[in-house]
């Protein structure tokens, strides 16, 4: 059973396996970080921010000194799975982890909510 956790990630209860919605790749088990099984791609900041006035003196983007922007990616469509601004050098975060026995549970007591 394949039970959709954000608009483009799923879990298969069954394999315990983070899946990309778009092609059901299989990423990483289900009880570990998503992202380690994805494409990782750095985004240099003033390419993702650039200056919102033609001419202007003055870079509206965040310093990379500061901040950089990761984006994930499945590697197998290169569906965007998510993205995230850190500062250089932070570890990758790990931003949803589930309680898998209590979800399958549910599944397996008929509620889907």
């Amino acid at each position: 059973m394949t039970v959709r956790i954000t608009e483009n990630l799923s879990i298969d209860l069954d394999r315990e396996e983070w899946c990309c919605v778009a092609c059901n790749h299989r990423l990483a088990k289900a009880r570990k970080n998503y992202k380690t099984g994805c494409l990782v791609a750095e985004v240099p900041m003033k390419e993702a921010h650039p200056p919102m006035l033609e001419g202007a003196a003055m870079s509206f983007s965040p310093h990379p000194d500061f901040c950089r922007l990761v984006e994930f990616y499945c590697p197998n469509c290169g569906t965007v799975l998510e993205n995230e601004y850190i500062p250089p050098g932070h570890p990758l975060t790990h931003d949803i982890e589930l309680d898998i026995d209590a979800l399958k549970a549910r599944h397996a007591a008929g509620d889907a909510s």
